[in-house]
């Protein structure tokens, strides 16, 4: 007995060191309310099902709310995001997302993210706070189309496209692009 214990217990000590090292992580930032249910639902269906483990962060730390009818669960708040836990960063979008659009904690993490070579990413009209924080200026990107403005006085090269990838950098232009980015950012994780 004490041999099928210890045997079950290397299996379980290989199958995590196999599979822990190279978990993909990625942290969703997503407005406490009014966020788009399917820009957080697709992607987040997409990566887990793929292995990924998603983190969501907000302003407040509990329940969310989305703008048709989901609830979701923050497990931290923005200003604890640290870089080296995560893979990736996604902003996500609908009407809820603005509060991050003059957000310098919110700017400050996309940043580190970029800088540390990391996959920053935001769909619909979250990719303003990737403009409005900078990182934006001579890349192309896309946003929903109430965005375009902004991105464009910010320095970006807006291409309209339903997802759009330049370097580590990825933006998606709204709810009906929800699959398409989440299918993008798997494979930009691989």
């Amino acid at each position: 007995m004490k041999k099928i214990i210890f045997i079950l217990a290397l299996i379980a000590i290989s199958t995590i060191n196999i599979f822990g090292d190279n978990m993909k992580k990625v942290v969703f930032v997503v407005a406490p309310e009014v966020f788009r249910d399917e820009e957080y639902i697709e992607p987040k269906t997409i990566l887990e099902k793929a292995g990924t483990e998603v983190t969501t962060a907000s302003t407040v730390a509990g329940e969310i709310y989305g703008k048709i009818k989901i609830k979701a669960w923050s497990q931290m708040l923005v200003k604890d995001i640290k870089v080296e836990d995560f893979d990736a960063v996604f902003f996500v979008g609908g009407n809820g997302a603005s509060v991050y659009f003059d957000d310098k904690i919110a700017h400050n993490v996309a940043k580190s993210f970029y800088d540390n070579g990391k996959i920053v990413s935001a769909i619909c009209i979250a990719p303003v706070i990737l403009a409005k924080a900078g990182l934006l200026n001579g890349k192309k990107a896309t946003v929903f189309p109430s965005g375009a403005d902004i991105l464009k006085q910010n320095g970006a090269d807006y291409t309209g496209k339903s997802v759009e990838v330049d370097g580590n950098i990825i933006t998606g232009n709204g709810p009906e692009a929800a699959k398409l980015f989440g299918e993008t950012l798997l494979q930009k994780l691989k």
